[in-house]
């Protein structure tokens, strides 16, 4: 499993128009799901990201989590972190999940999230979304729960 981290100061998604998810300060999340993937990938990552030491203190030093901030999650499913673009210029997405499975653990990971403490927001899984954020730093990270 694959998640792109974004932290923000605001992040929204639309689908044909309308909001479907917003938040204000937190995480912006694009989540990939591959083959191989469990859910104790997704329990992982979700521990991870609650934990994750990348909102300033008092000093300005990378100490606090979104966890401890109150901070939200906007969650958006993203198979295209699975895009293989070694060869030819269109990417080959084989390496990504079945969209049955890879629905049921983007969901299992968001509930993990709250499962957390966390505010989730989400976008709407399979359809074709207009993604905002104000990138907060910037400061952007990728997580794989395979290392």
């Amino acid at each position: 499993m694959k998640v792109v981290v974004q932290r923000c100061k605001e992040a929204r998604v639309e689908v044909d128009g309308k909001t479907a998810g917003e938040i204000g300060e937190g995480l912006m999340l694009l989540v990939g799901v591959t083959h191989e993937d469990t859910e104790n990938d997704a329990k992982y990552l979700a521990g991870k990201i609650a934990g994750l030491r990348i909102f300033e203190d008092e000093a300005g030093k990378m100490n606090h989590s979104v966890s401890e901030t109150g901070g939200s999650i906007l969650s958006v499913s993203q198979f295209t972190l699975y895009g293989d673009c070694r060869k030819g210029r269109r990417p080959n997405f084989m390496a990504a999940a079945a969209p049955a499975e890879a629905e049921r653990l983007y969901d299992y990971f968001n509930r993990e999230l709250e499962t957390l403490g966390l505010k989730v927001e989400t976008g709407v899984f399979g359809a074709m979304m207009d993604v905002s954020l104000i990138n907060w730093g910037p400061v952007t990270l990728i997580l794989d729960s395979r290392g």
